[in-house]
């Protein structure tokens, strides 16, 4: 059939007997899907997306779960035996930790027990002590009641004055001198070091075990023959050597 007719009716024939695939796309849905792109795209829209911090921190934990997963799979006792196994790791540096303090501690130990720029006495020491325990400052407390002891051996001539010395090096020094009383001698300097350069604290007990030993040692007499055992003559010494301490 000729004709517009039959054009007509021709072109309708090959549209109705197309595949539904090859009928083309309208070209007006191209810039109506960029428009949607365009108004998704607005930060209205994306004010309850998490941040990059947030997302790495998802990330992390999915890499960690995937991990455990995988590790209690092969591990004996499934995720049980995967904590125990952690714990029986972790537990000895815990320990480790708590008895040795925070990192570096053995190295800053061998700092001089006496920072001061001039000499302090014994009992100048003590009324520092006795105002930090006042205000409940243990730490601060033990730090001055245990200068105190070291300086009264000094001053008693138990100790020689030197600029330097140490906690641990005053204590085995004194214990020497005084062997009924090293184990605590020791046990004070060890505290000494935990308090300072281990970021332990102190407590109301400690200062009171520090304060009895200081007390104790007053009333000790050394056991090396030929030492004064009269207060007063075992003090004599300590005014020369004391002043001219630096």
């Amino acid at each position: 059939m000729t004709g517009t007719g039959g054009t007509t009716t021709s072109g309708l024939g090959v549209w109705a007997g197309a595949p539904a695939g090859d009928i083309p796309v309208g070209s007006a849905r191209v810039p109506a899907r960029e428009a949607a792109e365009r108004e998704l795209s607005k930060g209205m829209y994306h004010e309850g997306d998490p941040g990059p911090v947030e997302r790495a921190l998802h990330s992390f934990w999915e890499w960690i779960t995937g991990m455990f997963d995988a590790a209690s799979g092969v591990a004996p006792g499934g995720p049980l035996g995967i904590v125990v196994l952690v714990l029986l790791v972790l537990a000895p540096a815990a320990a480790l930790w708590w008895r040795l303090g925070t990192p570096g501690r053995a190295a800053r130990s061998a700092d001089p027990l006496f920072r001061e720029s001039g000499p302090r006495s014994a009992a100048e020491h003590r009324t520092t002590a006795e105002a930090h325990a006042t205000a409940l400052r243990w730490t601060e407390a033990v730090q001055e009641r245990t200068r105190a002891i070291v300086r009264s051996l000094e001053e008693r001539a138990l100790l020689d004055p030197r600029p330097g010395r140490t906690a641990d090096e005053a204590a085995a020094e004194a214990g020497r001198r005084l062997p009924e009383h090293a184990d605590r001698l020791r046990a004070a300097a060890g505290t000494f070091d935990a308090l300072t350069y281990g970021g332990r604290t102190a407590d109301r007990n400690a200062y009171l075990a520090v304060s009895t030993l200081d007390g104790d040692l007053e009333a000790a007499r050394p056991s090396a023959v030929g030492t004064p055992s009269s207060p007063a003559s075992s003090r004599t010494p300590a005014s020369s050597t004391t002043g001219g301490e630096r």
